[in-house]
């Protein structure tokens, strides 16, 4: 290529110099700029059309929601609620009424007078047990069911009555003193003895001091057993004697309750505890 074609060529016309420029490269880099260009408008015109179609759907849209429509409107009507009356309850018939038991009969015992014999009325005289049986002993000859028996004597000493059991001692209620059958440790005094042996510290400042002697504590063992209100009487030894001993028995098993006419009753009890320096 001389010096005019120079001047009067492009970039690609000196690029492709001497080489096949039907080879298609050549075609390539001469269009490009067209390729360019027509992709960016192509691009705009697509991104033009969307853009407009979203603003017309909106204008569309707008346009709808201000146009006014017809509603129809139903009218309903509240129809008055009918309350229904309150009928009279009427009441269960009272249960029938039981008739008292028969009576039974009794036989009137007169009281002892001497007198001479003569004086004696009938009626006065005493009943035979033969005759009495099943008759309770009254004031008075009464004719009733001779099948049926009764306690002789209520509770208030009247014939006739129901048995009245002698007053019970309440569980609840503690129990100074002695009863019937005290309550005790499980396995027996032997076994109290020896879980006293085994729980029990002798404090230092007792042992320092040589304080010794018996502590005596007071305790309730209520009807289940339980030991509660655990507290020291009589006079006080120091050296926390009386600490470690009601330890000690706040640390005891249940124990077996006292009983009292045939029930476990709570009962107050006191055990000393003795403490011995050895020698």
């Amino acid at each position: 290529m001389n010096a005019t074609n120079i001047i009067k060529s492009d970039f690609l016309d000196i690029l492709f110099d001497g080489r096949n420029k039907d080879y298609g490269a050549y075609d390539l880099r001469r269009s490009e700029d067209r390729r360019v260009r027509n992709a960016i408008i192509g691009t705009t015109s697509i991104a033009l059309v969307i853009i407009g179609g979203y603003v017309l759907s909106n204008k569309l849209m707008a346009a709808d929601m201000h146009t006014r429509k017809d509603v129809a409107v139903k009218e309903t009507i509240l129809k008055d609620l009918e309350i229904p009356e309150d009928k009279p309850v009427t009441p269960p018939p009272p249960p029938p009424a039981t008739p008292p038991p028969p009576a039974s009969s009794s036989i009137r015992v007169a009281t002892p007078t001497i007198t001479e014999d003569d004086l004696v009325r009938p009626e006065d005289e005493m009943p035979k047990l033969d005759s009495i049986g099943n008759k309770a002993i009254g004031v008075a000859n009464i004719q009733g069911d001779p099948n049926r028996v009764e306690n002789p004597f209520a509770g208030d000493g009247t014939p006739g009555g129901p048995i009245v059991e002698p007053p019970k001692v309440a569980e609840r209620e503690i129990i100074d003193g002695y009863i019937e059958i005290m309550p005790s440790f499980p396995g027996g005094d032997d076994a109290l003895a020896r879980f006293l042996q085994k729980n029990i510290r002798y404090p230092h400042m007792a042992q320092e001091t040589g304080i010794e002697g018996k502590i005596f504590v007071q305790f309730v063992v209520n009807f289940e057993g339980k030991i509660s209100e655990v507290q020291t009487v009589g006079a006080q030894r120091g050296g926390g004697l009386e600490e470690e001993a009601t330890r000690v028995v706040k640390l005891m098993p249940n124990w077996k309750p006292g009983r009292q006419n045939g029930h476990s009753v709570s009962v107050r009890y006191i055990l000393p505890v003795g403490f011995r320096l050895e020698k």
